[in-house]
């Protein structure tokens, strides 16, 4: 693959398998500390990350890339989207207020495949392709390795590639390093007279 994902790819972060990949980048839209702004502020930024997060999508789906203009609307529909889905990976359940609008359509490819397409232009496009693809990550037992990161400074979207899904922090020597440290300060405050 040529592209990177553009939000994922400002944390340095692992990416998820395939098209769960782009749950995870929108997830990662979010601004994080020193990392760069929120990537949904406006139509414009909104519209410069879904370019280019369209394409990697393409090209990971082998589905044409779509145009992307998105409007403040759209910007502030993809951010209720973002939270609709931390909501449902923070608390492990169905999310309490509803998605955007998505419509997706079946597509037999040319080798017999039967597919989801997503349906829909700007952010009901993207939010159809986002549902696609928890949707295939549910099938495919993929969706709950998808993670934020416990460490409150950074509470990055990563994809846990650990053997038994125990991974708690993006980076052990980042994230997972300023936790044990907090941990160990607490503990000599305490065990001091």
């Amino acid at each position: 693959m040529s592209r990177s994902w553009p939000a994922t790819g400002r944390y340095r972060l692992r990416t998820a398998p395939a098209g769960l990949a782009l749950v995870q980048d929108l997830l990662n839209t979010l601004a994080i500390g020193e990392y760069g702004p929120d990537l949904l502020t406006d139509g414009a930024t909104a519209s410069a990350w879904a370019v280019e997060a369209a394409a990697v999508w393409s090209e990971v789906s082998g589905l044409p890339t779509p145009a992307m203009v998105l409007t403040d609307r759209d910007a502030q529909r993809l951010r209720s989207l973002r939270d609709v889905l931390r909501e449902m990976i923070v608390a492990q359940r169905p999310p309490t207020r509803a998605p955007l609008d998505a419509a997706a359509d079946l597509e037999l490819s040319d080798g017999g495949r039967v597919r989801l397409v997503p349906n829909g232009a700007g952010a009901q496009w993207l939010a159809s392709a986002v549902w696609i693809e928890v949707l295939l990550g549910q099938q495919s037992s993929t969706w709950p390795r998808l993670k934020f990161c416990r460490e409150p400074a950074c509470g990055s979207a990563f994809y846990d590639h650990s053997r038994n899904n125990s991974g708690v922090w993006h980076d052990v020597k980042t994230c997972g390093n300023r936790a044990n440290l907090r941990t160990s300060r607490a503990r000599r405050r305490t065990a001091k007279p």
